[in-house]
């Protein structure tokens, strides 16, 4: 069912885009693209090929992202692949020089295929897939988070110590809790189920992957944590991308700082630019720079949390925080050196010691560097009290473990997508 979930998602692309081109084409040439054109400066299909080519990439990359999560008909995924396929195409003419090419042809099918992309999408979100669950478990807290998913079906659920299910519904995944000891009964179903060629997965594989966060009680002493990133080769060439990324966008990035620097500072009384110290990678402390959101001297009573509706924030602020742009100037703390354009968020010192000594494992969040967005901010956002802290570090955890260029780009482009819209900010 996944498979064939993720495959039709991406043929439905390919469709979209094939009907773009030739929507784009009436727009733009007034009727069919020349496709037998004869002479080489109306042939066609270099251009084509290459946006038909960075289509395919984005599309592999978009299959990639989904290595570690549930499929869903995502927005942010369909904006990357567009973007992906956009940024092939444009590098493809910019070093191939392909005899014919039309800018109006290629943004107007770009356009009319990212609509089309986003449109098919709503039409699947009414009806995702889901996966029927026979659970073995007695972790009350995880299979509630279970049977919230939308992609999952809670048939049964059953005490590892106690007896087998006695008609099991065939075709459903059993999922196992392997932490507890079973009796020997529920041992033996477990093993003839798996015998007998039926699904059998871990409950923290399962939990992991429909929730996209971190079982806390599953984990022992931290080593399945410290191990991946250990051993992740995406972490020695992440930093390079990173400067890339930043450089590549600094004429976008640079303009549009500006302008906000003066409407921050025409806005409220204060410095546009506001810099507080973080921890870092390791635990070492750092300078952070972000547009100012609130009014000067909004901590004059002490340190405390920020939340989506603070009464601190200035009406400029709460604009740059609902569009996710006060994070801007992080950009030259991602150049420093300081973060990763993905990663947990930096928290202040104050509360990074006070959680550290009474939320177990909240220091393995400092074992990669940093981040301007993350895995967090895109599915849960502000954090405004201890409890909310360690819901949000199950998600920051769960980046430290499955840290990759896939899981980034999925990020970046749920990112893009509250950028652009306003819509998923957290």
């Amino acid at each position: 069912m996944r498979r064939r979930f993720l495959y039709s998602l991406l043929a439905s692309d390919l469709v979209v885009l094939a009907i773009a081109m030739l929507i784009g084409s009436a727009l733009t040439f007034g009727g069919p693209v020349p496709w037998l054109a004869t002479r080489p400066e109306q042939n066609v299909w270099p251009m084509l090929g290459l946006l038909l080519g960075g289509a395919l990439l984005g599309s592999y990359a978009s299959l990639r992202m989904w290595v570690q999560g549930a499929p869903r008909p995502s927005y942010g995924r369909a904006l990357a692949i567009v973007s992906i396929a956009a940024a092939f195409t444009a590098v493809g003419i910019a070093f191939g020089r392909p005899p014919y090419w039309s800018r109006g042809y290629l943004v107007t099918t770009i356009a009319v295929w990212l609509m089309g992309a986003v449109l098919h999408r709503f039409v699947r979100r009414r009806r995702p897939w889901s996966e029927d669950l026979v659970i073995i478990s007695s972790e009350k807290g995880l299979i509630e988070d279970l049977r919230d998913s939308e992609h999952t079906n809670v048939l049964e659920v059953h005490d590892p110590a106690g007896e087998p299910p006695v008609e099991p519904a065939v075709g459903a995944t059993l999922v196992v809790d392997l932490r507890p000891v079973m009796s020997d009964r529920m041992a033996q179903f477990v093993s003839s189920w798996n015998l007998a060629g039926y699904p059998v997965r871990a409950l923290s594989t399962v939990y992991e992957e429909y929730t996209g966060r971190l079982p806390m009680v599953h984990l022992a002493e931290g080593w399945e944590l410290s191990a991946p990133v250990s051993r992740n080769e995406y972490a020695g060439f992440k930093r390079g991308i990173d400067i890339f990324l930043v450089l590549l966008t600094s004429p976008l990035w640079i303009l549009l700082a500006a302008s906000i620097w003066i409407a921050v500072r025409l806005d409220s009384k204060g410095p546009a630019i506001y810099r507080q110290e973080r921890m870092g990678r390791d635990g070492e402390p750092f300078t952070l720079y972000k547009f100012r959101t609130m009014v000067l001297d909004a901590e004059q009573d002490g340190p405390r949390f920020a939340t989506a509706n603070d009464s601190r924030l200035t009406n400029m602020g709460r604009f740059l925080r609902r569009f996710r742009i006060d994070e801007i100037p992080q950009l030259l703390n991602v150049l420093r050196g300081d973060v990763s354009l993905v990663g947990p968020r930096p928290e202040r010192p104050v509360f990074t010691e006070q959680f550290e000594r009474t939320i177990p494992f909240y220091s393995y969040r400092h074992l990669v560097r940093p981040g301007v967005t993350g895995w967090a901010q895109v599915n849960f956002g502000y954090a405004d009290n201890e409890r909310e802290t360690v819901e949000k570090l199950t998600y920051d955890l769960y980046y430290v473990k499955h840290m990759s260029p896939w899981l980034d780009l999925s990020i970046l482009g749920r990112s893009m997508w509250t950028v652009v819209s306003g819509f998923g900010a957290k």
